[in-house]
């Protein structure tokens, strides 16, 4: 839909009368990422993570390990992590409302934030408890405890490739993705370290390994973290250049000047833009907004862009790039 026309309004700001000729153009072409997992795979991946937590509570029963206790408890933390994630994806495909107007597509960048804090508050409970083993030596699991491990390599690894084609694109996949990778890596830590342990006797191995292995995951996961608070303070994605987008808009035909250029996420994989453009009298009208939103949609991959078009040479209250 586009519409341009042009009438004359109180500027809030400014305290004075100036036309502009206002081009409303909204690309609706949403883009899907392919290989972008969806309800099923969030289905499986909670399904198969619940039942190891399941038999992970009754080995540690039967076997009487603490251990296997504990890390049945952080692997229900995860659980919840994918239904949060699962959850922002099915908000976000909700329509708008008059109260929300963009829906609730913004949701997904909550669960994306949330699950970054989780993955590294899980990260701190392994570190101390890693912490602990290496300065007080434990004895080694045993081979039931390896073999839980390795039953956990597993169901984490193929929680982990479903989620791998979509994470590329998605931060809220990411973070699904990189909590599933984290427990994998754990996992077969244990089994690793286990097995050095029984052929060696060096008990220190084992938390030596872990030490290792959150080091690599707190490193792999911080770009996540990042990302997912850029996207809650509304920071142009990372995927967009901005000065691509300002230089775009600026060579358009007619097209003298660019400000109050804004760029948003509505979700982890769609964003908005809006843009003043200041062009002389007789602009082209409906058919350059059409062509215009089309190519940003094309080029950048925005596809909510709202362009306002100035005509009538008068300061507009926004122009000052500090002004928003």
């Amino acid at each position: 839909m586009a519409d341009s026309h042009s009438h004359r309004h109180n500027d809030p700001h400014a305290g004075h009368d100036h036309g502009h000729g206002h081009g409303h153009a909204h690309n609706h072409g949403h883009h899907h990422h392919h290989g972008t997992p969806g309800g099923r795979a969030f289905a499986i991946a909670v399904a198969l993570n619940l039942g190891f937590v399941l038999a992970e509570v009754a080995a540690g029963l039967v076997y009487g390990s603490v251990a296997l206790l504990a890390d049945a408890g952080h692997n229900f933390a995860d659980v919840l992590a994918l239904m949060l994630s699962w959850g922002a994806s099915l908000l976000a495909n909700r329509p708008p409302s008059a109260r929300f107007t963009y829906g609730l597509k913004s949701s997904s960048i909550l669960a994306a934030l949330a699950n970054a804090a989780l993955l590294w508050v899980a990260l701190g409970a392994i570190l101390i408890e890693t912490l602990q083993h290496l300065f007080t030596p434990a004895p080694v699991a045993g081979a039931a405890m390896m073999a839980v491990a390795a039953a956990g390599i597993a169901v984490n690894g193929v929680s982990a490739l479903l989620f791998a084609g979509g994470q590329k694109d998605d931060v809220n996949l990411r973070a699904a993705f990189q909590h599933m990778l984290a427990d994998t890596l754990v996992s077969a830590g244990v089994v690793a370290a286990g097995a050095l342990v029984l052929l060696t006797g060096w008990r220190w191995v084992d938390p030596a390994a872990g030490l290792i292995i959150v080091g690599l995951i707190g490193v792999g996961s911080w770009s996540l973290l990042r990302e997912s608070v850029n996207l809650g303070l509304a920071a142009v994605p990372a995927r967009i250049d901005e000065s691509a987008v300002r230089q775009f808009l600026a060579s358009q035909p007619g097209v003298a000047a660019v400000h109050d250029l804004h760029i948003w996420p509505m979700s982890t994989t769609e964003a908005a833009l809006t843009a003043h453009l200041v062009m002389p009298a007789g602009h082209p009208g409906d058919g350059f907004l059409h062509g215009l939103t089309e190519a940003i949609a094309g080029r950048f991959a925005i596809g909510h862009p709202t362009i306002q078009i100035e005509t009538d040479g008068a300061p507009c209250a926004l122009h000052p790039e500090g002004v928003v």
